[in-house]
């Protein structure tokens, strides 16, 4: 079950309640009778493992890889074609 803070707008009280998810949220102040009010902070949750980095979920990474490769190929200064051999004239 998670667990809530909560403070007081009156006195300034502040707690924590661990409650289900299906509870109602506390209203009233245990010290002094006023309202409360949720605190939300921030959480500790890390998310690790493959699917959660942005370069994890790129569609078609492999085919940049081979995009590159063949353009590499197909650029002039990696093969030459046979120079054109003229006949000798007499």
């Amino acid at each position: 079950m998670p667990t809530y803070a909560y403070a007081c707008s009156s006195c300034g009280h502040q707690f924590d309640a661990v409650q289900s998810f299906s509870d109602d949220a506390l209203t009233v102040c245990p010290e002094c009778g006023g309202a409360l009010r949720k605190q939300y902070g921030s959480i500790g949750v890390t998310f690790n493992g493959s699917g959660f980095y942005r370069t994890d979920s790129r569609a078609g990474t492999g085919t940049s890889a081979k995009a590159s490769a063949s353009s590499k190929a197909d650029s002039p200064t990696a093969a030459k074609p046979a120079a054109a051999s003229t006949p000798a004239s007499n």
